[in-house]
């Protein structure tokens, strides 16, 4: 029986390191996908000997453009005949409105088109392998909000003076409202999708906004979060244990089933994310 191949995004800090190292040390192959080259390719390095396991490589990419999540779409269905694992780990919180040189919002894009464009980009590589999972990273956050579809990008929502909080709320929805619709999807084939809440880990989350909120993120974490160990360990176990094997339109919190907020269950506002999403993906082909 061969390796099995995985893809993890955001795999150069928190979770996603951790998670590759872990995979990495069961003799995995690992594709790291991160925006950073120059310590994506120091990381893979690092992993490769630590883990003794020469079959972990760097790709790099902005995964808030489409134009990066299709090159390495692209790069991946080319070097491997199929996907055994694809973790979307790669999230931010951008604390003020910002778009991407595409013109999207960079929270809808990053933490929410880049898992639905990357995903299904792989679907063919996914299929080939005996038993695919997709992994999505969400969050407890994505309680208490609901899309607003007529402010799809948080246009909106950034007047307010919690306006990235609540992006971030809406982006972290979407995630399971997606792993959901794409469940449906893929009924009665080989692929099993899941999403879930990792807890509040000591990362480097908001680090990059700067300011007061970075500082009362970095306070919080001192005094309530927890290691990046045990932020994935529920990642690594969706893309591991036996136990989920065809487990599939879940939401896990400390490796266990959860059930998360009733708006992420309807099933009339997945369908209609999924076309919306649809729509904004379509022009970057």
């Amino acid at each position: 029986m061969g390796r099995k191949v995985c893809l993890i995004t955001g795999a150069t800090d928190g979770i996603g390191l951790v998670t590759a190292q872990e995979l990495g040390k069961l003799g995995w192959t690992l594709a790291l996908v991160s925006r950073n080259a120059q310590k994506g390719e120091r990381i893979a390095r690092e992993l490769r000997h630590v883990c003794r396991n020469e079959e972990i490589y760097f790709k790099q990419a902005d995964l808030s453009l489409q134009r990066d999540v299709r090159r390495v779409a692209r790069d991946i269905a080319e070097t491997y005949e199929s996907l055994d694992v694809l973790i979307n780990n790669a999230g931010a919180i951008f604390w003020k409105y910002q778009k991407t040189a595409e013109g999207i919002e960079k929270t809808f894009a990053l933490n929410h088109l880049n898992y639905f464009l990357l995903t299904n980009l792989l679907l063919d590589r996914l299929r080939a392998a005996p038993a695919a999972r997709v992994v999505n990273v969400a969050s407890m956050a994505h309680r208490g909000v609901s899309i607003d579809f007529e402010d799809i990008e948080n246009k909106k929502v950034y007047e307010n003076f919690r306006g990235g909080w609540i992006a971030y709320q809406r982006s972290k929805l979407s995630n399971i409202m997606f792993s959901n619709a794409l469940s449906r999807r893929l009924e009665g084939q080989n692929i099993s999708c899941n999403a879930l809440h990792p807890g509040f880990v000591r990362t480097r989350f908001a680090k990059d906004n700067g300011g007061y909120f970075a500082a009362l993120v970095s306070i919080g974490m001192t005094f309530g979060a927890i290691s990046a160990e045990k932020g994935a360990k529920t990642q690594i176990h969706l893309a591991t244990s036996p136990n989920v094997e065809g487990v599939t339109g879940k939401y896990f919190d400390l490796c266990k089933p959860k059930e998360p907020d009733s708006r992420a269950l309807n099933e009339s506002d997945q369908e209609r994310l999924w076309d919306v999403s649809e729509d904004l993906t379509r022009s970057s082909r």
